[in-house]
């Protein structure tokens, strides 16, 4: 179905080629009074459509007070996330944020979850600054995207310059490189200072009065690269961040740059939890706020007509009915917090059992960061499932020795008790992770035969389950040399309903109430 239904989508819509755009359309007159700029800002929206309408709405609301300039900006990760990306392979997300005319975007890591050629032939349909200054074709001495755009606000005029995570090189591995190992792709991981300095330098000696960096880096420490406050602290002239990639809630943070001055941070989360609004008054002043979209009543009526386009469109799809279940299936532990990444939920339980069983093998593996959504105790549907597993990753059996499933319990685990996307969720696998020693024992394989688990041998074989993405690129690549075979057809999402409708008859069970103990974390 999702297929021939992509087929389909693929034929109707007409693709624009990549386009750098250095100018900002959006620039507004000089006023007869003095006016406030207002910044709305958003990162990490991951496909929860609804909401883009309230944004352009809020937009709308603050022009026709009449009292303040207003730009709209992203900081990345929109195009997946959810099944409105997965169906389209992004087209839905950009044919509803095309009306909102934004002045300046940059990318996310997850812009690349189609492959680079899909990314720039979407985003240059928004016709609208995309801004990154570390993103460049293997080999080119300039980036793809321009580096910045100067927006003027009356007479005042506000740079937006774009960096991405370098992460999104080995997360996003098979965009970067070809089946061969060639690179097509580069974010220049030890030159992304550098690179954001000389866009600062440059805006400002164009005339920037602001200069505002659209960052997709994240508070995190990160595998690869370094966080946004590490960036302020080895550069000048920045006065705003706007930050995505780790889903951070930030009202207003200050972060010291190489001069000891004051930067200010922020971030929205995640699927609209907020909208930013950054004001710049007309005396100067910087002030951050963060507006839960949930309170926010203003509608954008174009907008919300090309939302409901697409959701008419998906109906179809994603209403079948796969399951019922009596209980919540969940990311989260007892506490309500993230626990998908750093521990074992139910949730994980499930879906490592569809692969495990759905690939007929005797490992099901995922990784906690692949696991995106909670569904509800009730009706389980098509668009459930895909909302969970949304990356469209093709699923496989992977046969690797026992060593090496151990060396990847290991190093997937080795950043406890911090979350770790590629934290593992486990079927017909248990063991004990030690998140002191960062070490793990007790490795045992469920043996079909005997009805029994048996201590894991390092030297026999075993098969896995699991996605193309764990098994080529994430697991900290400890599966990449391993024996694989495409289970053609089957998708994550996928096989996750097909394990709700065909193997569980329609009905979960009551063993998937809460975690099986599968993981066992101990402080030592």
């Amino acid at each position: 179905m999702k297929k021939s239904f992509c087929e389909t989508l693929v034929l109707i819509c007409a693709l624009a080629q990549g386009l750098v755009i250095t100018s900002c359309a959006n620039s507004q007159d000089v006023p007869k009074q003095p006016k406030s700029i207002v910044i709305l800002y958003e990162n990490d929206v991951h496909c929860a459509i609804d909401d883009y309408a309230k944004l352009a709405g809020l937009r709308d609301a603050i022009l026709a007070a009449d009292t303040a300039f207003v730009a709209v900006v992203s900081s990345g990760d929109f195009l997946q996330g959810g099944s409105a990306g997965s169906l389209s392979e992004g087209q839905y997300i950009i044919d509803i944020m095309r009306h909102i005319h934004y002045d300046a975007l940059t990318i996310g890591n997850h812009e690349f979850d189609y492959g680079g050629e899909r990314m720039k032939k979407l985003v240059a349909q928004l016709e609208a600054p995309i801004v990154c200054a570390n993103f460049f074709d293997a080999g080119a001495d300039s980036p793809y995207y321009a580096p910045y755009v100067i927006c003027r606000y009356g007479e005042r005029k506000v740079a937006f310059v774009g960096v991405l995570t370098p992460e999104a090189m080995a997360g996003e591995n098979y965009a970067f490189y070809d089946d061969d190992g060639n690179l097509i792709y580069d974010l220049h991981t030890d030159e992304v200072p550098q690179l954001v300095q000389n866009a600062v330098n440059q805006a400002r000696a164009e005339g920037a009065d602001y200069v505002i960096l659209l960052s997709h880096l994240g508070e995190a420490q990160p595998i690869i690269g370094m966080s946004s406050h590490e960036l302020i602290a080895a550069t000048r002239g920045i006065d705003v961040v706007f930050d995505g990639h780790t889903h951070s809630v930030i009202e207003h943070d200050v972060v010291n740059n190489l001069d000891g001055q004051p930067v200010l941070i922020t971030q929205t989360g995640t699927q609209f939890a907020n909208i930013g609004k950054l004001v710049i008054s007309a005396d100067g002043k910087i002030t951050s706020s963060l507006l839960p979209a949930k309170d926010i009543s203003y509608i954008n009526a174009t907008v919300k007509s090309a939302i409901d386009s697409v959701n008419q469109l998906m109906d179809t799809v994603t209403h079948q009915q796969l399951a019922t279940c009596a209980f919540d299936l969940t990311i989260n532990g007892a506490d309500g917090k993230r626990l998908v990444r750093k521990g074992e939920t139910n949730m994980g339980d499930i879906i490592a059992d569809a692969f495990r069983t759905i690939a007929q093998a005797q490992i099901g593996l995922c990784n906690g960061g692949g696991i995106r959504s909670n569904i509800p105790a009730g009706i389980i549907t098509y668009g459930d499932a895909i909302n969970v597993q949304p990356f469209n990753n093709q699923m496989v059996r992977v046969e690797a020795a026992g060593s090496n499933i151990i060396a990847l319990l290991k190093s997937c685990t080795a950043y406890l008790p911090e979350e770790y996307g590629s934290f593992p969720q486990v079927s017909g696998l248990r063991f004990t992770a030690h998140q002191l020693s960062h070490t793990v024992t007790d490795v045992e394989v469920f043996d079909d035969a005997t009805d029994s688990w048996m201590p894991i041998d390092q030297e026999q074989t075993y098969t896995i389950g699991t996605s193309i993405y764990c098994a080529k690129d994430g697991m900290e690549g400890t599966l990449k040399d391993c024996p694989i075979v495409t289970l053609s057809g089957l998708y994550d999402g996928d096989t996750f309903a097909k394990y709700l409708l065909v193997n569980l008859n329609g009905v979960v069970p009551d063993r998937y109430a809460t975690p099986q103990g599968r993981i066992t974390i101990v402080n030592d």
